[in-house]
């Protein structure tokens, strides 16, 4: 039996992007034409009518000046919940991310949200800059609470591979008690059967992954998608040809970390000594 197919989360963008068609069709307006009066791209505004783009502010201003609007565009993205204020293509990698068959991690500079303790992700929110206010920072706590629940999926849960810089066992976020309580959770998540955690040394002369983290992951319709994340910027990647040049970097790096029993070993001597 095939499982049901899970039906895709209609958002904010995509009722904003609905509007923002019917309004350009009332006008007589093709996507081209709406696009070369605002110097953007065709694809732009292509992508703002189907919700994968979200419409900016100064956009949606100036589309309701063009259009005759009476100021929905600018009133609806004033009315865009904080929560969905990221791009739309995030919020489908978190939907990827709960039905996916495999789930490969990198990163650099902080633990994976997957594998973080409440504590620490209520650190890591406290380090952003510019600072958000605590009910925000609540809600981007319980929205990362619920991803966790990915663990207790049935039967089972993707097969993980987490591969992590040495540097974030030491870096402590939120204090020392934080950290040490956030490297035993890592302890305990290295022993799931279905998750392999891999350190990489601070010592290694040689890196492939130094252009940034990346999340891979393979879908139940077995597509293979990357998810990037940088400063402000966040992207879902589904181009074969630069999905498998991300897969080589990932393989490359994994022989260049600590085995899983090493990276073990590794943890117990670090909360051995704290």
């Amino acid at each position: 039996m095939h499982p049901a197919k899970r039906t895709k989360r209609v958002t904010s963008w995509h009722v904003i992007g609905a509007q923002l068609g019917a309004f350009r069709k009332a006008a007589r307006m093709t996507q081209a034409e709406l696009a070369t009066q605002f110097c953007v791209g065709e694809d732009t505004i292509a992508s703002i009518e189907q919700g994968r783009r979200p419409l900016k502010l100064d956009l949606a201003i100036a589309l309701d000046e063009l259009l005759d609007t009476k100021r929905a565009l600018q009133t609806a993205v004033d009315k865009v919940p904080e929560r969905e204020r990221f791009p739309a293509f995030a919020q489908d990698f978190v939907e990827h991310e709960q039905e996916a068959l495999t789930l490969l991690s990198y990163q650099n500079q902080v633990v994976p949200g997957l594998l973080q303790t409440e504590e620490y992700a209520r650190a890591v929110f406290g380090c952003l800059y510019p600072p958000i206010t605590v009910g925000e920072a609540e809600e981007r706590l319980s929205a990362r609470l619920d991803r966790q629940r990915l663990f207790e999926r049935a039967p089972w849960p993707p097969m993980m591979n987490f591969l992590l810089e040495e540097v974030i066992l030491h870096r402590p976020i939120g204090g020392r008690h934080v950290l040490r309580e956030q490297n035993r959770h890592l302890r305990r998540c290295g022993e799931l059967p279905f998750l392999g955690l891999q350190i990489i040394p601070t010592s290694r002369e040689k890196h492939a992954g130094l252009n940034g983290p990346m999340v891979l992951l393979e879908t139940p319709g077995h597509d293979q998608l990357a998810y990037m994340e940088g400063q402000r910027v966040s992207f879902l990647v589904d181009d074969p040809d630069e999905v498998s040049v991300l897969q080589q970097k990932y393989g490359m790096l994994r022989s260049q970390a600590l085995t899983p029993e090493e990276s073990m070993g590794l943890l117990d001597d670090l909360l051995g000594d704290s």
